[in-house]
């Protein structure tokens, strides 16, 4: 947090708030200081956990005023220190504010269940104890946005829902209620820190330190210190500190950090590099073109916490109900208390009464635990299925998608390449003694192709001959001796150098590039031997997972950083539409046009860094269950069984779960409206109005169980979009 000077903020200002969480945080933040004197305009973001302020020109409140307000609402302002410390060793959820009345308020309610059945005596005074203990903190911050003019929040709800249950006797009722929404407060707590530490975690790809060379020499230095005309010296092994441009060195970079392709790829004299990639083979000189603010790491990290902090939440429903329910509820209430002994001869006992029963069936207590219920019970069936949703608002929108963009490497294939073709051009022994004597050669590295030549050699049972004076031949390839015989094992690109082409071999090679395969040539002296083919390959369950998604009526389309040529390649191979070469910027840019275009919503599946940028700015982002971390914590849902399939098996039961909760409203909104009349008119009384809300909490809450049992069939219908999942008992 930047300090002001002499008691004022500066002329922009971002502070860090602490247990700021929600939409609904936001809100009553930007409303609050909103309205102080000297502040033209607030952004909250619970995503970041900060609020950013924009003073008037002409005039600037004093900090101690913005401190002060925020303290009123129940929020802390965070200094620096406390924000890395935080950071560098998050608190058990147990150790919060939240997590403690959890574990109050559950203590208290079981507490209470126990003295009703030991001390029946006692009567319902154990459940007001617990109700008001747990009521404490929700009605300190109901009281707090009070006095800044904004009376209807959840917390005021609550505080009116959980107070009106003990006014008429319903203290168990009221209790739960209590303790079902300070469990839905510390998951939403949790869910904002993770996501906060998802966004730090991407700094970690670049590296602390780099090497300058200056003058002759080079010095260890910051690479935040590191400035565009720089140049740095970047070894084999290192990260990349800084983007750039290579001025002298030839060296395969992994960029998987950065693009998510699987095989490395050679990078020469005027090439660019990216900040967070790998050096693997020789030493470079890199000139810094970007300063550390700019790279494609810091670029990456704000392209997250924009798309996540613009991604209008959903807002909860319950706020959205007291919004407008509980003022028009009250407000009758009112009126049938006041308005018949006025108007009519009924008795004020009498109208009193039946406004107390009014506001008994005004109470949204069964919609309170109804609609969280369904919402939990579909969360529950997703995860013993190894579906991660990371909330009720994910899993509301995972059943509106209407596209959903999947990543290639580790998402539609496997993620490291395999051997696809063997072929033997000049020894006549066969394709296995191609394969040996590569296999030899590569024998001691863990170059990604060389991984794959060994474990298909390994497969075929081969038996690996050994190989001496091996040298890498930085950017082509490796050579050295095998049972007497100078081999080498080269890259297409630079087997003209080295040996004659005849027009079958040229043709061949050009035929497997264009499928999308990388290729090493086997060649003794000037003649070629052999060639060998890898390429990352679909996954066994991509086809089959692509199949149910257009049963759902989903479109799937493939965004990868591999080469085009590859890209199209399993493209073709899955009947899918394919967009080959994209940085992660330009993925997240794909997602935004198509949502401009009305193809949306639209879900991202991914699982590197790289797609992080994407996953965020898409309506629902789904990680890959072997992703990276970043991938995992950046994305609103994970498939930890890592199959293609659970996609579509997120968004059955997502529409499972939708229909679900809106046949809970109606239950409960349908008896409600039955009773408000029925009560108004003098038939019903305060008895029947315990039983129907009480009657109303039972229905919703068994018709939320039965997702419980949930088991996906997608069904087979492709035109109308809908899915066909239907409710089993479950037999596992």
């Amino acid at each position: 947090m930047t300090e002001p000077t002499q008691g004022t903020i500066p002329s922009t200002l971002t502070l860090q708030v602490e247990g700021m969480d929600c939409g609904g945080c936001e809100r009553k933040v930007e409303a609050a200081l909103g309205r102080l004197e000297g502040i033209g305009e607030v952004s909250a973001s619970s995503v970041t956990g900060s609020v950013r302020i924009h003073p008037q020109q002409d005039t600037t409140p004093s900090h101690e005023a913005i401190e002060r307000i925020l303290n009123e609402l129940g929020y802390q302002l965070a200094t620096d220190d406390e924000g890395d410390e935080a950071d560098a060793a998050p608190a058990s959820w147990w150790q919060s504010a939240k997590g403690r009345l959890v574990l109050v308020t559950g203590g208290l309610l079981a507490l209470a269940f126990v003295l009703r059945l030991v001390w029946p005596s006692l009567g319902n005074w154990p459940f007001v104890a617990a109700t008001l203990v747990g009521l404490v903190p929700i009605a300190q911050g109901a009281w707090g946005a009070l006095k800044m003019r904004n009376p209807f929040t959840i917390e005021m709800l609550m505080s009116i829902a959980a107070l009106g249950a003990l006014a008429i006797n319903a203290a168990a009722e009221a209790a739960v209620v209590v303790f079902l929404f300070a469990v839905g407060e510390l998951l939403e707590g949790v869910a904002a820190s993770r996501a906060r530490r998802s966004i730090s975690a991407l700094a970690d790809l670049t590296p602390s330190t780099a090497r300058l060379m200056e003058d002759g020499d080079t010095r260890e230095v910051s690479a935040a210190s590191l400035t565009p005309g720089q140049r740095v010296l970047v070894r084999p092994g290192d990260r990349v500190p800084c983007d750039g441009r290579i001025l002298t060195g030839e060296s395969d970079l992994d960029e998987s950090p950065i693009n998510g392709e699987s095989v490395p790829r050679t990078r020469a004299p005027g090439d660019d590099v990216f900040a967070g990639t790998v050096n693997l083979d020789a030493a470079l000189e890199v000139e810094v073109t970007r300063g550390a603010e700019d790279n494609t790491i810091a670029r990456v990290i704000r392209l997250v916490e924009e798309a996540q902090a613009a991604k209008a939440p959903v807002a909860r429903f319950i706020d959205r109900f007291a919004r407008y329910y509980m003022p028009a509820v009250v407000g009758l209430a009112l009126l049938m208390a006041v308005v018949p002994p006025l108007v009519s001869t009924m008795a004020w006992s009498e109208s009193i009464y039946r406004a107390l029963a009014l506001l008994l069936i005004a109470c949204p207590c069964a919609l309170v635990i109804s609609t969280p219920a369904a919402i939990a019970a579909g969360l529950s069936a997703g995860a013993r299925r190894g579906l991660l949703i990371k909330g009720g608002a994910v899993l509301e929108q995972l059943g509106k998608l209407r596209t959903v963009a999947l990543d290639k490497t580790g998402t539609l294939t496997a993620g490291t390449p395999k051997v696809t073709d063997v072929e033997d051009w000049a020894t006549g022994q066969g394709t296995q003694e191609i394969l040996r004597l590569a296999a030899g050669m590569e024998r001691d590295s863990s170059h990604p192709i060389a991984t794959a030549i060994l474990a298909h050699a390994e497969q075929l049972g081969l038996s690996l001959p050994l190989a001496s004076e091996s040298r890498a031949l930085s950017g082509r390839g490796v050579s050295g001796r095998v049972e007497g015989r100078e081999l080498s094992l080269i890259t297409p690109r630079h087997l003209a150098e080295q040996a004659a082409l005849d027009h079958d071999l040229t043709a061949r090679i050009a035929e497997l590039e264009h499928a999308g395969k990388t290729l090493a040539v086997l060649v003794e002296g000037e003649r070629p031997l052999g060639l060998i083919a890898v390429r990352d390959e679909p996954r066994d369950d991509a086809r089959e997972g692509l199949t149910a998604l257009s049963r759902l009526g989903v479109q799937a389309v493939m965004l990868s950083g591999d080469n085009a040529r590859t890209v199209a390649a399993i493209g073709d191979s899955l009947g899918i539409e394919a967009h080959g070469e994209l940085m992660p910027e330009e993925k997240a840019q794909r997602v935004r046009d198509w949502q401009a275009a009305g193809r949306g919503p639209v879900g991202k599946v991914g699982d590197g860094i790289n797609d992080a940028p994407a996953l965020a700015a898409a309506e629902v982002g789904i990680a890959m269950g072997g992703g990276t971390d970043v991938a995992l914590e950046t994305a609103d849902a994970a498939l930890l069984k890592n199959r293609v399939g659970g996609i579509a098996e997120l968004i059955a039961l997502s529409r499972a779960t939708l229909r679900n909760v809106k046949t809970n409203v109606a239950l409960a909104l349908g008896l409600k409206a039955i009773f408000l009349v029925t009560t108004a008119l003098g038939i019903t009384g305060m008895w029947i109005a315990v039983m129907a809300d009480t009657g109303a909490t039972v229905l919703v809450t068994l018709n939320a169980m039965r997702l419980l049992g949930y088991r996906f069939s997608p069904g087979n219908n492709a035109t109308t979009g809908s899915a066909s999942p239907r409710y089993q008992e479950a037999t596992s």
